[in-house]
């Protein structure tokens, strides 16, 4: 492990990456089943947005709108409040996840995706099955180390299901405070991955596109139009 860290640079980013999450194409009403009577909906609605804390604080206070929390949260926050393993983290402290472009999102995602039926949903992976996700373009700003030359020396960084050395890395840079990391994406050629610690240094989520995937036999189809197919992906590949 000395050797591997003995020789990083670092890269001075300033640019957006992209982030994909799960997300609805139509937002729904979560208190529809409680009540059909929309005032007592709102009601609800109401008692929740009194009770519920806020993730998010402003920056500019007198300007603040309620729908910027939402967009921190769903885009920036939710990965730095809700832990979970990953190729960079052993599950005890929250790794946000971008890419250079949405198609490296997909490919990432995509994978996840599908091995998440093969494992909790038993039998789903041979249906044909959706999920409908959004991908936010963020503005990173920090001084990230570079692991990109060291993959040749070190293919642990980029094995599809062994994540045993990136945890051990991502450990060691998150416990000595290091802002993130940059490096290739496993799963497609060209992507390039943005690994984040700090929260801080992320801004300015928007929303760039809507995407569905489909499982349909032996590839996973996604859409940015619904009904229209924009990349499809051979699940043996994922």
């Amino acid at each position: 492990m000395r050797e591997f860290f003995s020789s990083l640079t670092v890269v001075d980013t300033h640019h957006d990456v992209r982030r994909n999450i799960v997300s609805l194409r139509e937002s729904r009403n979560l208190f529809d089943d409680l009540s059909a009577d929309p005032a007592e909906q709102a009601v609800a609605q109401q008692v929740e947005s009194a009770v519920k804390p806020l993730h998010y604080h402003s920056p500019t206070p007198v300007i603040h709108r309620p729908f910027e929390e939402v967009e921190w949260f769903n885009a920036i926050g939710w990965p730095f409040q809700h832990w979970q393993s990953s190729r960079y983290s052993d599950g005890s402290f929250g790794v946000w996840y971008g890419a250079d472009s949405v198609a490296a999102t997909v490919y990432e995602t995509a994978c996840h995706w599908y091995r998440g039926l093969l494992l909790d949903a038993e039998g789903y992976a041979d249906e044909a099955v959706a999920i409908e996700r959004k991908v936010y373009t963020v503005a990173c700003d920090a001084l990230l180390l570079d692991l990109r030359p060291r993959v040749a020396e070190f293919p642990a960084l980029l094995h599809k299901t062994d994540y045993a050395f990136t945890q051990q890395v991502g450990a060691r840079l998150r416990r000595e405070g290091h802002p993130g990391l940059l490096s290739l994406s496993a799963r497609h050629a060209e992507g390039l991955n943005y690994v984040i610690f700090n929260p801080a240094t992320l801004s300015n989520p928007r929303v760039n596109c809507m995407l569905t995937y489909r499982l349909k036999g032996e590839h996973v189809v996604v859409e940015k139009r619904p009904g229209v197919t924009w990349r499809k992906i051979a699940v043996a590949d994922l």
